[in-house]
């Protein structure tokens, strides 16, 4: 009698302990899963960010880059318009001064 007691009682304590490991184990196999997971949704969420901070940054340097030849350019046309201007006023005052010379010799 008593040896089926203590019989039963082993195996209780076994089919416990048994229990116990592996509640534990699926515990940390679904922590474990849980944390790569998370770790995945992360690391895709910060690649994500990344590749659009990267987009919008070479965006920004192009349009950049854009304004700034753009600029450059309407720069060196108003330079070479003023330039073309000066050179024409300085020819024509070139002439009339030449005109009166020639005028001023004749007479």
């Amino acid at each position: 009698m008593q040896c089926r007691f203590f019989v039963s009682l082993i195996a209780v304590v076994v089919a416990e302990v048994v229990v116990v490991v592996v509640v534990e184990v699926v515990v940390v196999v679904v922590v474990i899963v849980v944390a790569v997971v998370v770790v995945a949704v992360v690391v895709v969420v910060v690649v994500e960010v990344v590749v659009v901070v990267v987009v919008v940054e070479v965006v920004v340097v192009v349009v950049v880059v854009v304004v700034v030849v753009v600029v450059v350019v309407v720069v060196v046309v108003v330079v070479v318009v003023v330039v073309e201007v000066v050179v024409v006023v300085v020819e024509l005052v070139v002439v009339v001064v030449l005109v009166e010379v020639v005028e001023v010799v004749e007479v």
